[in-house]
């Protein structure tokens, strides 16, 4: 098969193409390169230049690459920015991908892998979330992405198109330092940037009905991710025409914000204690995956532990920080 790989040139997205490459499978990188970095597109991979709301240029990469399945990770993905711009979110979430399944419907390409995420579930009372979990989102980016997991199902049913909702939980972490998140939106590159200031990390809350009192979450490493794409896509060639996977990717097991700001702290050698301020709005106490149907559906498990993915995070931010460098 030959894969195109929307959002390819992300920091997500270019994990996914190694690891599919490396995994011997086909792939093509179609990017709009508005967050995307071609220079993480390997040299003998073709990157086509195009957004997935123009169906002109998704139709030509289809043909011309002789594609045969989609992973699609191109999309908005900043909870706060979804808020302020919550068209701009649907525009480019929602109408990009059904310009992308028409357009793929057209073709004839019959496997589609979506990036989905946590952010579905909006704020879960339950010690693990699994995907029958009620889907209440809290953000207009978590909506874009359950509206996407339905408009996905619904070409399945009525097209036959086999398809596969991966709902990411907390990813962090980098392959190699030249893969690493440019971005400082989660809380491992945000304390990094908070120590190498030298200004105390931010701990939002710690009264929460958890074992320190602070948010509990289920981290992944970034390499996990990638590879459980590989075993969806695999896996996507086997099943019969109109299957619908939804499957959770994460660890299933939980991380508190404490714990996690102590490990980044040992392993950078910053020794700045954190600063507790007050709860932010919308933050569960505990949000972690149950991973089983991932593992009885893929044959698959994620891998790596909490210090590896730390460890290689913060090898990439010294790649783009030299000066943050430990004497």
């Amino acid at each position: 098969m030959t894969w195109l790989i929307t959002g390819g040139a992300g920091y997500i997205g270019a994990h996914v193409v190694r690891a599919m490459t490396e995994a011997g499978e086909r792939t093509v990188v179609y990017d709009d390169l508005s967050t995307g970095i071609a220079a993480r597109v390997p040299a003998d991979v073709p990157l086509v230049t195009g957004s997935t709301l123009d169906a002109g240029p998704l139709a030509r990469a289809l043909e011309e690459h002789a594609v045969t399945g989609v992973i699609h990770l191109a999309a908005k993905k900043q909870v706060g920015e979804s808020v302020e711009q919550p068209l701009r979110y649907y525009r480019e979430n929602v109408e990009g991908l059904r310009v992308l399944l028409e357009t793929m419907t057209d073709a004839g390409v019959p496997a589609f892998v979506l990036s989905s995420s946590a952010a579905v579930y909006g704020m879960p009372d339950v010690d693990l979330v699994t995907e029958d979990t009620p889907c209440l989102p809290m953000s207009p980016y978590g909506e874009t992405k359950l509206a996407g997991e339905w408009l996905a199902r619904a070409t399945g049913r009525a097209t036959g198109l086999r398809t596969a909702c991966l709902r990411y939980f907390n990813v962090a972490g980098a392959a190699s330092p030249d893969l690493a998140d440019t971005g400082v939106f989660n809380i491992v590159p945000m304390v990094f940037e908070k120590l190498t200031h030298g200004e105390a990390p931010r701990i939002f809350g710690a009264d929460y009905p958890t074992p320190d009192g602070t948010c509990v979450r289920d981290y992944i490493h970034i390499s996990d991710v990638a590879e459980a794409h590989v075993a969806a896509a695999r896996r996507l060639t086997e099943v019969p025409a109109g299957t619908d996977l939804t499957l959770n990717i994460g660890r299933g097991e939980g991380v508190s914000v404490r714990e996690m700001v102590d490990l980044i702290a040992d392993v950078t050698g910053y020794a700045v204690p954190p600063e507790v301020t007050e709860r932010r709005a919308g933050d569960p106490a505990r949000v972690v995956a149950a991973a089983d149907r991932m593992a009885a559906e893929l044959g698959w498990s994620a891998k790596r532990d909490v210090r590896e993915m730390v460890e290689s995070a913060w090898a990439g931010w010294l790649r783009l920080h030299p000066e943050a460098e430990r004497a």
